[in-house]
């Protein structure tokens, strides 16, 4: 019997993980067609049958082009820019993409007839805070841009996802996945680049715990969500945690040991030779924020990662 051939638009393919995606997409289904977009170069994607790589500009004209063109099956929005640059340019930049972006690309996806959308969100909306439940379930308050700023564009696109997702649910299936640290050695993102970091700040006051997730899991989660995940905000983490310093002797990181209230001087110092991590960072140096996966569960089942959080960890030196 000929399998139904789809069309799958990713967005943000210049990012290692949408790059995993693809590959297990194609393994599995070698007929269907990935179109992946990034408005960052895509020099370094690699040539994987069946996936036509492009840079552009995200605007709404370049969006609309886009939808005309193409008809898709389902739409992958991974496309979150990263939040360790302050600056003014970079904070405009992940404005349009995270809030003015969003909105574009999912008006366009109910106006063109996409049958599933996967956003891929972050449990770092929620915050790290002192009075944290000890497992956030997905209906726990998003605190994160109450004391930080720069993550204001991320709680937006969010709450205008989830917003959209329920006004919607009856016309197109809409998935909002939160995942927790996603390390990998494909992933260059900023937990990844602390936890292999000589300089790693490292309390000598605090230990909070930590959830991580191995950049494969969540690739397979993504695909997963093609036809496994129902409508709906899923948090996404293992059933385990380790704390902060037993994830950094584990990988081999000595770090800097010092007292928390130290932290933004030597961040500062750090920031001149370019190690520095992201200000709202420092707060998970100080408190846990674990998130709960129960619900993630009754659609993937109980044990649906394939490496532990101390594998994924012990991984991320592969690079």
């Amino acid at each position: 019997m000929t399998e139904e051939k789809k069309k799958i638009l990713i967005i943000g393919i210049g990012g290692g993980l949408a790059q995993i995606l693809s590959r297990l997409i194609l393994n599995e289904h070698p007929t269907w067609e990935i179109l992946g977009i990034d408005s960052r170069s895509i020099s370094r994607v690699p040539k994987i049958n069946g996936l036509n790589a492009t840079s552009m500009k995200y605007s709404r004209g370049n969006f609309e082009n886009l939808f005309r063109a193409h008809e898709f099956d389902a739409v992958y929005h991974l496309g979150r820019l990263s939040h360790s640059s302050g600056d003014q340019e970079q904070l405009s930049k992940r404005i349009e993409l995270s809030v003015m972006g969003t909105n574009r690309i999912l008006e366009l996806c109910h106006r063109s007839g996409v049958k599933k959308v996967v956003i891929l969100s972050t449990f770092h909306i929620y915050g790290a805070m002192a009075d944290n439940s000890i497992f956030l379930t997905e209906d726990a308050p998003l605190r994160a841009s109450m004391k930080h700023p720069e993550l204001r564009d991320v709680v937006e696109m969010d709450q205008i996802c989830t917003n959209w997702m329920w006004r919607h649910q009856n016309e197109i299936s809409t998935v909002v996945l939160r995942p927790c640290n996603i390390i990998g050695p494909q992933i260059q993102n900023s937990m990844t680049k602390f936890l292999l970091s000589p300089l790693a700040l490292r309390p000598i006051d605090y230990n909070p715990y930590f959830q991580f997730i191995h950049e494969f899991d969540m690739a397979t989660i993504l695909y997963r969500s093609l036809d496994k995940v129902p409508t709906g905000v899923f948090n996404i983490a293992g059933n385990d945690f380790l704390s902060l310093r037993e994830s950094l002797d584990l990988i081999g990181t000595k770090g800097i040991p010092f007292p928390i209230f130290l932290a933004d001087g030597l961040n500062g110092i750090l920031k001149k030779i370019k190690m520095d991590v992201p200000e709202y960072l420092l707060d998970y140096l100080k408190f846990s924020c674990l998130i709960d996966n129960k619900e993630i569960k009754t659609h993937l089942g109980e044990n649906f990662l394939r490496f532990s959080i101390k594998e994924a960890l012990e991984l991320i030196k592969l690079r």
